[in-house]
């Protein structure tokens, strides 16, 4: 539906439509609405042909509930007048919906319009659609400059939905004026569960609302437009069949481009009568200046953050293994400035995972930093709190970039988390330790060095037996090991050495599994198996030999203690450690019984070292 079509359609498995042929036969003027991006094209332009105009192709009321009504886009723009602050003074209109006739209203009355627009292809469309009054310039909101305080409002009319929202309030904060007014009309998600299919990526009403607030800003309305607004679907749906041959021929689309459309229109039927997802005008007013802001992280600020780091944990990160953590899949890291002093960060690593055998994506928590001088803040309004609850809102539940969450805190940062009821405990980790043993070989089984990415043979091996692991844990939760992560988990490290063997039959030579050691001053320690679980034995004992052989005084690993009888069965002595696997109880996400004592989870997924 307009702004959240655009949003899903436009992923990059769906570029064709961003490539669409656009010739136009020499003999046939080209539709204005050319330049557009999908689907706005296609709206556009079947309004064009249903009704003789096509401005205000959004989610504008329909009274009667059948067809677009030209009355109705008045009484839409009337609708935003009520909610702004009396003229005269400057208005911000971000997205740009400026193709109907709302804006040109508002300078009607009196007040100053800038609008801006990240889609440079409808640029010359929403000019030559605004008032000579209005200024409308190409921006990103991350990017854009004002004075401060300089706006008596702010709108954003179906295209909320489309940017971060740390990024809205944020700017929110830096261009409103005291007191100024915030107003959001758009699609949003009402519900979210298992079962919900979120096309378009739609923010959680509750959670947005939450948000502002964070942020210093008070709700002073919540109108929901969802009858109101639902019927547009359906009558997009209309004007498509009604002209598909026109739209084709005259957009130069597939009839696959708009078989998915009508697709996607459908589904947002469905949600908008399962009253899933719906569509609101949410009021604020800026109250306060807040002690605390949320930020992503951007890579200018990485100083900040390494001094942070630095003054957290006693030793020096450095930018390549910064980049190398966090870069690999797209990962998120919320920071907490007070004034401009970065003070907390709260890291997530994305890590594709088995969940129960299934392909999922999921977001180890990392590096997790507050000041010493802001620790004492330990209370909902602190800027833990603030940014822990945000970060799982934002990214961890069902419709949400990552699935799981997890990480490693130790007893008392997961009471802390727990009394917040942010986390709840699924595991908890133990250490096997064992007494190296001669050098002498193994008869039915011998060593091969994996020590380069370039390797035909152990990738081959290493995807053998990643898919013997894979089985064995079909009941279980783990991180991906296959040669893919491998290679970049260990022998791409920008620091850290490890030595990685691959266990194969002496005779015959299949693989029998991978074992990944570190050597240090501890001993030496396993960070990794790859393997069947029967093969353990077998690896342990090669680890122990390669311990003796480097002159260690004992082999240690550490693992999920659901697992741990596989070890003890070696002989090791085992210990308990003070790290607990947490889940994610903030958000709707996998229930805690599905997920406690599921983990597969080593030294090697701790904190990617």
């Amino acid at each position: 539906m307009t702004k959240s079509l655009e949003h899903q359609l436009m992923k990059p498995d769906m570029q064709l439509y961003r490539h669409a042929d656009h010739r136009v036969s020499a003999s046939a003027a080209p539709p204005p609405h050319r330049n557009l991006a999908f689907p706005f094209n296609v709206y556009a332009h079947a309004r064009m042909l249903q009704e003789g105009e096509s401005a205000g192709f959004h989610h504008a009321p329909f009274p009667d509930g059948t067809r677009f009504s030209p009355v109705t886009q008045r009484e839409f723009a009337d609708l935003i007048l009520t909610k702004l602050p009396p003229p005269p003074g400057q208005i911000l209109e971000i997205g740009s919906s400026s193709s109907d006739a709302a804006l040109s209203w508002l300078s009607q009355r009196g007040y100053t319009v800038q609008s801006i627009t990240a889609a440079t292809r409808a640029m010359a469309y929403v000019q030559d659609a605004s008032s000579a009054d209005n200024l409308v310039t190409n921006h990103e909101l991350e990017t854009y400059r004002a004075e401060p305080e300089s706006f008596m409002a702010i709108l954003l009319k179906d295209s909320a939905q489309t940017i971060e929202p740390l990024a809205i309030f944020n700017k929110a904060q830096d261009l409103l004026a005291p007191s100024g007014h915030l107003l959001l009309m758009d699609e949003f998600l009402l519900k979210n569960d298992a079962t919900l299919r979120n096309p378009a990526n739609l923010h959680y009403l509750d959670h947005m609302i939450t948000l502002a607030g964070r942020f210093g800003f008070e709700l002073i309305e919540h109108t929901d437009l969802s009858a109101l607004a639902a019927p547009a679907v359906d009558y997009r749906l209309q004007i498509i069949a009604t002209h598909r041959q026109r739209l084709i021929k005259d957009l130069s689309l597939s009839h696959e481009q708009l078989a998915q459309l009508e697709q996607s229109n459908r589904v947002f039927r469905d949600l908008y009568r399962n009253q899933q997802a719906g569509y609101a005008l949410l009021l604020f007013r800026k109250k306060t200046q807040p002690k605390w802001r949320l930020q992503l992280l951007k890579k200018n600020q990485l100083p900040a953050l390494f001094d942070l780091f630095r003054k957290t944990f006693n030793h020096d990160m450095t930018p390549a293994v910064w980049h190398w953590k966090y870069n690999t899949l797209p990962g998120r890291e919320i920071g907490v400035w007070r004034e401009h002093q970065l003070i907390a960060h709260y890291g997530g690593i994305a890590r594709k995972i088995l969940f129960f055998g299934q392909p999922q994506t999921a977001v180890q928590i990392g590096d997790v930093m507050v000041d010493s001088s802001e620790r004492g803040t330990l209370t909902k309004k602190g800027p833990f709190f603030l940014m822990a609850a945000t970060f799982l809102e934002r990214y961890i539940g069902y419709n949400k970039p990552y699935l799981l969450g997890f990480g490693f805190p130790n007893e008392r940062a997961m009471k802390v988390a727990e009394r917040y009821g942010l986390y709840a405990e699924v595991g908890r980790m133990v250490e096997f330790s064992w007494d190296p043993l001669p050098k002498w070989p193994r008869i039915k089984s011998r060593l091969y060095a994996v020590d380069r990415t370039g390797d035909d043979y152990a990738a081959a091996a290493a995807g053998h037996c990643w898919r013997k692991m894979a089985q064995d844990l079909s009941g279980s939760l783990v991180g991906i090991r296959d040669w893919s992560y491998l290679q970049h988990r260990y022998l791409n490290h920008p620091s850290n050495h490890y030595q990685i063997v691959l266990v194969k039959s002496r005779f015959g030579g299949k693989a029998r599994g991978i074992i990944v050691l570190r050597h240090d001053s501890n001993g030496c320690e396993v960070v990794d198996l790859v393997a069947a679980l029967r093969e353990i034995p077998e690896l342990i004992l090669h680890a122990r030999r390669l311990a003796g052989i480097n002159g260690h005084q004992r082999l240690y690993c550490k693992i999920t203690e659901n697992f741990a009888a596989h070890f003890a069965a070696t002989g090791g002595i085992q210990q308990a450690l003070d790290f607990r696997i947490p889940a994610s109880i903030w958000d709707c996400a996998p229930a805690i019984e599905l997920l406690r004592d599921r983990w597969w989870l080593m030294s090697g997924d701790m904190d990617f070292r």
